[in-house]
């Protein structure tokens, strides 16, 4: 696992160093370089496979291809064996040597035959080309800038940024997605100009053009003929066994997060099942109850003898962190796990070098409540308006109750986004702000710009609209909410402190595999995940089976009335909302004094502001 940097069009070889420098973090093992006058690529290692001699750039025989790449390619061995016995000649052990002799091989379609996470530069000397390319699911990130006759990436934007000929200039229209979504949505970045290249797809930069083109998308075909529902389990059992047992070989301490849900409970089972040594797990608790899953975490800890780590959180240790998050970032994120995410990969570390995660398996087998709920939305979307708008009024007087998603906030929830588009909805359920909330909270600068709010939707046909209703939410959040989220969160908070995640459920032939399958094994009613709950029932207790669904979140309602109010005053102080003229202040205070007084849930919405702020703090008024 690494960390990737470099530019192609003519820049000094002095260049590259703070770019790699930047990003440290990613690789503290060894840095490689290379330059030519055309091309710069930068590598920050953290060995993982083939410590002692998988160094980068790595080169082909004679030296025509340069490739510095991050990731982990699980069917490397099946594929060097191919290739050696098609005459290629190997110089190191490591999985990354592979991409170089398959591109000799296939050229840019190379890329089909990879099963693995991966960001990868690869510099063809011989045609002055420079592929750049990202795996199918965007478990690794890669930036970029274009400008005249050169661009610039990195697996961050802090690495570009450290380029001489980078601008740090806010996207305003990234910032409104940001505010609805909780995230920037690719294909942008926080800052105009850059670009998050899109999970599944590759750039060819050579003399006149740089393209982009789309190499894999996951496909919802139903099977012909159907299978029964105890067939699709042994065939799901056979594949999620194989997409683990790949994702197990490390030459490094190797571990799993374990919360005591479904998903890292059914990764940690395997894994157990697997390993000749006692697996390591790590989980974080809560002193609040209604947060806490450390207690379902020791219950599967238990059954397959673990050696389980917890760590119990408080306020206190959040409110240390945040300028530390923050900082790592690179872009706002209103997705309050990435802190308790932050603080496991750190506790984790201490022990292992590679830990396994459950993330993936509610995107692929329907495991959100909005899957659920979304039927009965469209059924009460035929309420006139006028009923529905009477009723919030009236909700609005009770008491707001700050628990984990308690009932009253999803109710509210669920009838103040109801008669917006279902991909719209399913969004707004679980993002901060409504084009309502927005109203309220944005300055001149920013009102003008909320008519783009769902624009990614609309990019390079993302949303499949053949798919039936159930499916094309999965599509949506597989696409958007996994990949800008999740996925970014995870690799983040593991690589800041040089920890490696992987992720068994987004094995791209399992995500085939699982898309196919009929809805019915995904969601039955308010029945979730039925799929993996009938593989479940051979593996795990009925405790865990059976459990509700809390999500990895921390306190934030009750938090932010408490233990960090005197930050969250500090941040949305007027002098901070009007900086720019991009939020209102009155509107801003409002939510805040009915917050405080417990009148009404603001916590997505002052919390999405509070990141924003403090990041805008570090990245345009500090030092990042």
């Amino acid at each position: 696992m690494c960390g990737i940097c470099g530019f192609w069009g003519e820049s000094p070889e002095d260049n590259l160093h703070p770019m790699a420098d930047a990003i440290l973090h990613r690789g503290p093992d060894e840095a490689g370089y290379y330059w030519d006058p055309q091309v710069g690529l930068a590598i920050r290692r953290l060995s993982v496979i083939d410590i002692g001699g998988g160094g980068q750039p790595l080169r082909n025989e004679d030296g025509s291809l340069v490739l510095v790449y991050n990731g982990e390619i699980y069917n490397y061995r099946e594929l060097r064996a191919d290739l050696q016995s098609r005459g290629h000649v190997f110089r190191t052990q490591s999985d990354g040597e592979v991409i170089l002799h398959l591109y000799e091989e296939l050229g840019v379609e190379c890329l089909g035959p990879l099963n693995g996470m991966f960001a990868l530069a690869l510099w063809d000397r011989v045609t002055r080309r420079l592929l750049l390319a990202r795996d199918r699911l965007g478990i690794k990130p890669l930036y970029y800038q274009q400008r005249p006759g050169q661009l610039l990436f990195g697996s961050e934007l802090k690495a570009i940024l450290r380029h001489p000929d980078a601008q740090r200039e806010l996207d305003q229209v990234a910032l409104d997605q940001y505010f609805t979504f909780d995230y920037v949505p690719a294909p942008r970045s926080i800052f105009r100009g850059i670009q998050k290249l899109l999970p599944a797809h590759y750039l060819l930069c050579q003399p006149g053009q740089i393209q982009q083109f789309r190499y894999w998308q996951s496909r919802y075909q139903p099977e012909v003929p159907p299978r029964s529902l105890n067939e699709w389990t042994e065939e799901f059992d056979t594949r999620l066994r194989k997409s683990i047992h790949s994702q197990m070989v490390s030459d490094v301490p190797l571990g799993a997060f374990l919360s005591g849900g479904l998903d890292s409970s059914t990764i940690v089972a395997y894994m157990a099942e697997a390993s000749s040594r006692k697996l390591s797990t790590f989980s974080i608790g809560f002193h609040e109850p209604a947060f806490d899953e450390s207690a379902y975490a020791r219950t599967v800890a238990e059954t397959y003898g673990t050696d389980h780590h917890q760590h119990t959180l408080g306020a206190d240790e959040i409110m240390e962190v945040v300028p530390e998050v923050t900082a790592l970032l690179d872009e706002p994120l209103a997705d309050p796990s990435v802190l308790p995410t932050f603080i496991l990969s750190r506790f984790a570390r201490r022990h292992v070098t590679v830990v396994l995660s459950g993330d993936g398996g509610d995107e692929l087998l329907a495991g959100y409540p909005t899957y659920s709920a979304a039927p009965y939305a469209d059924l009460a979307r035929h309420i006139p308006k006028f009923l529905t708008q009477r009723l919030l009024r009236y909700l609005d007087w009770w008491p707001a109750s700050f628990g984990n998603w308690s009932l009253d906030f999803k109710v509210k929830r669920f009838l103040s986004r109801l008669y917006y588009p279902p991909e719209e909805r399913n969004v707004l359920w679980i993002g901060s702000c409504s084009p309502e909330d927005k109203l309220k909270m944005y300055g001149p600068a920013m009102l003008q710009h909320s008519n783009t709010t769902f624009e990614p939707f609309s990019i390079g046909s993302r949303i499949d609209r053949h798919l039936d209703a159930l499916n094309r939410l999965l599509f949506l959040d597989l696409n958007f909410y996994l990949a800008d989220d999740l996925l970014v969160k995870l690799d983040r908070a593991s690589m800041s402190v040089s920890l490696e995640g992987r992720v068994p459920f987004l094995d791209h032939e399992l995500v085939e595999f699982l898309s196919a399958a009929p809805t019915r094994y995904k969601l039955n009613g308010w029945k979730s995940k039925v799929l993996l709950k009938e593989l479940g029932k051979r593996k795990l207790p009925a405790s865990i089976l059976n459990r509700p669904k809390k999500g990895f979140g921390i306190p934030v309602a009750r938090w932010l009335q408490g233990p960090l109010r005197s930050w969250l005053c500090d941040l949305l102080q007027r002098s901070e909302l009007e900086r720019d003229g991009l939020f209102n202040h009155i509107g801003v205070h409002q939510m805040l004094n009915e917050h405080f007084s417990g009148r009404r849930d603001w916590r997505k919405q002052l919390w999405s502001l509070a990141c924003f702020i403090s990041w805008r703090r570090g990245w345009f008024h500090g030092k990042q």
